[in-house]
């Protein structure tokens, strides 16, 4: 049909799955140049059109291909792709935001219908060097009152937190340490609504020493803050390799966990059949909690990095 008319497709658009795309939907296309006297042409107008305008098709068709849960990706794994076409490969994939940015690069995502789901907010924080050290809490709480008003002026929902390494300090200690840590800082947290993730990582393969390694450690420290705003980054690649039981450790306290992390399973690599999560299943019993917060891929990319993306984001839609 010609311009101003409504026209119906049944096949999917670019880069949508074609089970979320069934049935028709009706939009209204542009009037059509004098020029495009064929039924050829009038296609391509068709295809260049739908190709331009696909994020303006709407939440409710976003989410029904993106599933239950809110996917999105960490920076630091995708390096040799600058950050604006990052995010318009993910846009195109499905995602809904970019993990792991600095104040920075907060704005970039936006401009591409995306937003920062984890920022960076406290510099002088580092994995080994964090929460469970009493003379690191003034300078945390320094640059909390900058970075989280920060995060919230863009829209960051998550910044990420580390316990620290052990360094010949008793778990019960660190704990202690990092619930007072913590307690200085909830308030920011909590006036900006901006959310506190304290990072679970494994100290077998990666991390040694860290302190914050097994989900009791970092439950007992949330549980004590017992603020909505100071929560766990539930990391599965860390915390399968320290623990396994992914499901049962999940449900058993997901009311402490804000945000997660993926990685295949042993190397942090692809989500696929040669690592040993079974990511469809983790995902659905995430989803099942009816979890709020951001499932985020934070994986080496092997092989072609965005179509290893692609098949994660495929394969955790529940």
């Amino acid at each position: 049909m010609v311009g101003g008319r409504k026209i119906r497709f049944s096949h999917p658009l670019d880069g949508e799955d074609p089970v979320a795309a069934s049935g028709f939907r009706q939009y209204t296309l542009p009037p059509l140049s004098s020029r495009l006297v064929c039924r050829h042409d009038h296609k391509t107008l068709c295809h260049r059109f739908f190709s331009r305008h696909v994020r303006d098709l709407g939440d409710g068709c976003r989410a029904s291909r993106r599933g239950r849960l809110k996917q999105s990706v960490s920076r630091w794994c995708y390096q040799n792709i600058p950050l604006d076409q990052l995010c318009a490969a993910a846009a195109r994939i499905g995602l809904e935001g970019i993990d792991l940015l600095e104040p920075a690069d907060y704005e970039v995502p936006r401009r591409h219908g995306l937003r920062c789901t984890m920022g960076y907010a406290a510099d002088i924080m580092t994995i080994p060097n964090g929460l469970n050290r009493r003379e690191n809490h003034a300078a945390i709480e320094r640059a909390f009152r900058i970075g989280i008003p920060q995060a919230a002026k863009a829209g960051v929902p998550n910044v990420i937190a580390f316990s620290g390494n052990r360094r010949g300090m008793s778990d019960a200690e660190g704990a202690d340490n990092a619930v007072a840590g913590l307690n200085r800082v909830r308030k920011i947290a909590e006036d900006y609504g901006v959310t506190i993730c304290v990072e679970l990582l494994n100290s077998k393969v990666d991390h040694p020493d860290y302190m914050a390694d097994h989900t009791a450690w970092g439950a007992r420290v949330a549980k004590e803050v017992a603020s909505p705003h100071v929560k766990l980054l539930y990391d599965i690649y860390h915390m399968q390799i320290m623990e396994g039981d992914l499901i049962d450790t999940i449900r058993k306290n997901i009311q402490w966990i804000g945000h997660f992390h993926t990685g295949g399973v042993p190397g942090r690599h692809n989500l696929d059949d040669k690592q040993e999560v079974h990511w469809h299943a983790v995902a659905r019993s995430v989803a099942d909690l009816g979890f709020q917060g951001f499932f985020a891929h934070e994986f080496v990319p092997v092989g072609d990095p965005l179509a290893a993306l692609a098949e994660a984001v495929r394969t955790c839609t529940v």
